[in-house]
């Protein structure tokens, strides 16, 4: 059976930058009160022309170009967000369209802000069975376009990025060596954004009422996540017959410093053993966990042959964990160029979209 190796990283955030400051001239508050709260200084929002779609393949060419592939060798695409491009087609379809990844299936995963883990869970799981080898995951997100900016309560919070990971098979041990998936519905209520679904369709009536803003009860989120996050960790070590000592970074959620702090304190870990960057970004969903871990390669923190535990949880209710031995690329004979693909990509979109029309024509001609 396979190994499922993470191989690639890439993250990609838009260069508008909205601080606490800037927020404070739209709603009563302050740069203090939102640091206390959040522990978060500023955001990324994206700008007009940037989607979840055009994040992602910025990040996800990144993240090809460290694992030397090429978009043409890609097997899967799953892409998870919490503000998909539309509710179809798929946001992975335009990823993939836009890369040049012609052999790839292409889907989305929506498990809120535990999407990513769900999605790479789901890719390892496939390279080990033997019937893919090569796959992307992209965490996505345009969040600032669902916020309520009257809303103190939500708009301090979310931001704006992407961030990918490639996944190989290879025969060496390593790789996604654990992880562990939990719902619970009951909580349903606690973050929604119900506008536009077949619930609630769009409507003068939906409008008026906020239906299309997120809408979240802080505090009952706060306690949620406090009590899974640490707990998901144990549950993901137990397999392993791992503990926390065995570990060299616990990546989490980047959603509120607090949180985070609170999972230390349970786990009985030192904080400067978590990745944290929720600071400069905010809380981007499906993206942070990405971003952190991208961010913390840059910086030289993760290292090869490291055991990192990647855990999140969101809207649902959902929560999970995963434990990584982080191996890096696999060494290869020849260097790709990743971006070049994409040159390509709009010239194959229009030539399939002309062989389509052709085949139509004759089709139609048949009948």
């Amino acid at each position: 059976m396979p190994f499922a190796h993470i191989t690639g990283w890439g993250m990609h955030v838009p260069e508008p930058v909205l601080t606490n400051n800037d927020i404070a001239k739209m709603v009563e508050t302050n740069d203090e009160w939102i640091r206390d709260r959040t522990g978060i200084r500023e955001r990324r929002i994206a700008r007009e022309h940037e989607f979840p779609s055009t994040l992602g393949v910025e990040a996800a060419i990144k993240a090809l170009q460290v694992a030397n592939l090429a978009p043409t060798e890609l097997d899967l695409i799953i892409c998870a967000s919490s503000s998909p491009e539309y509710i179809f087609p798929s946001t992975a379809c335009l990823i993939q369209d836009q890369l040049g990844a012609s052999k790839a299936g292409a889907f989305d995963l929506q498990a809120a802000c535990t999407g990513f883990i769900f999605a790479t869970n789901m890719a390892a799981q496939a390279i080990r069975s033997g019937s893919i080898r090569n796959a992307l995951v992209v965490g996505t997100e345009v969040l600032s376009r669902f916020v309520n900016w009257k809303d103190r309560n939500t708009c301090i919070l979310f931001g704006d990025g992407a961030g990918a990971f490639v996944l190989q098979a290879s025969d060496s041990p390593g790789g996604v060596l654990s992880a562990v998936m939990h719902s619970d519905g009951s909580g349903a209520d606690s973050l929604t954004l119900l506008g536009g679904g077949s619930r609630y369709p769009a409507s003068e009536t939906t409008i008026h009422e906020g239906k299309h803003f997120i809408q979240m009860d802080g505090k009952e989120v706060f306690r949620f996540a406090t009590r899974v996050m640490g707990r998901a960790v144990i549950e993901a070590l137990e397999p392993l017959k791992m503990t926390t000592n065995d570990l060299q970074w616990i990546v989490p959620h980047q959603a509120n410093y607090r949180i985070i702090e609170t999972a230390a304190r349970y786990l009985k870990m030192p904080l400067d053993k978590f990745v944290i960057n929720v600071d400069r970004y905010g809380n981007t969903s499906t993206a942070s966990i990405p971003i952190a871990t991208a961010e913390a390669l840059q910086q030289g923190k993760i290292k090869s042959g490291d055991k990192i535990v990647l855990v999140g949880f969101g809207a649902g209710l959902t929560w999970g964990a995963m434990v990584v031995e982080w191996t890096g690329p696999i060494p290869a004979k020849k260097h790709v160029h990743p971006e070049q693909y994409r040159r390509f990509a709009r010239l194959r979109s229009f030539v399939r979209r002309a062989i389509r029309y052709i085949e139509g024509f004759f089709s139609r001609r048949e009948l």
